[in-house]
């Protein structure tokens, strides 16, 4: 299948959520996704006014908060908090780590309630659900799955980046469970052009990457 490299780029999240990257990093991060007309991009919730800030004559690229990231473990209360916090911040997307202690203890009810806690404060933003692939076995990615559809989500996310990376398999067993009710987002292991296209083909539509793995696909879209 063949994307343009304008495709492409609106499907990028483009990603500054590890502990290492610095203010600098933020700006090189914003100036790329001015030049490729990338769609998003994403950073902690303290970095979040400076990327509006700096996109407000951009308002095509939107700017992602991220909730509970990256452990998802926070109470749903201050989860709340927080989503209420980026909205006021002008975020036109939220990222969501689900609970992924509730889930892997069984407490189903409690993992979709959480999820419905924060939507509900979210308005016409669009939520995106991170299921952490890498820490679930198939029969959970498929539950985890189910959750975030019931919940409302409009995205299941394959993972935060931090907890190892994201494989085709995953990405076609969440497509499998959603079908078209939700979009998939692929995030973590998504390392070059041919990667992107086998996963867009199995059913991602957006990709998280940091701004170097960004660049080589850019390039190598645009080298043809």
């Amino acid at each position: 299948m063949k994307l343009t490299t304008d495709e492409i780029a609106k499907m990028l999240d483009l990603s500054c959520v590890q502990v290492k990257y610095t203010d600098s990093d933020l700006d090189k991060l914003i100036k790329a996704a001015i030049q490729y007309k990338c769609g998003q991009v994403t950073t902690f919730q303290s970095l979040i006014v400076k990327c509006k800030q700096e996109l407000s004559d951009h308002p095509d690229i939107h700017v992602v908060g991220n909730v509970s990231f990256p452990s998802g473990s926070d109470d749903t209360a201050l989860k709340v908090i927080q989503a209420k916090q980026l909205i006021e911040a002008g975020c036109n997307e939220v990222d969501m780590v689900m609970n992924i202690n509730w889930f892997k203890s069984g407490f189903y009810d409690q993992v979709l309630q959480d999820i419905k806690d924060v939507k509900a404060v979210l308005g016409d933003v669009s939520l995106k659900v991170i299921i952490e692939v890498t820490a679930l076995t198939d029969e959970e990615i498929v539950k985890a799955s189910e959750i975030c559809l019931e919940a409302g989500a409009a995205f299941v996310k394959t993972g935060t980046g931090w907890a190892g990376k994201t494989t085709l398999e995953h990405v076609k067993l969440i497509k499998s469970t959603v079908g078209d009710k939700a979009l998939i987002k692929a995030s973590g292991g998504v390392r070059n052009l041919t990667m992107l296209i086998e996963m867009y083909e199995a059913g991602a539509r957006r990709f998280g990457v940091n701004l170097e793995t960004a660049l080589k696909i850019l390039e190598e879209s645009a080298a043809g």
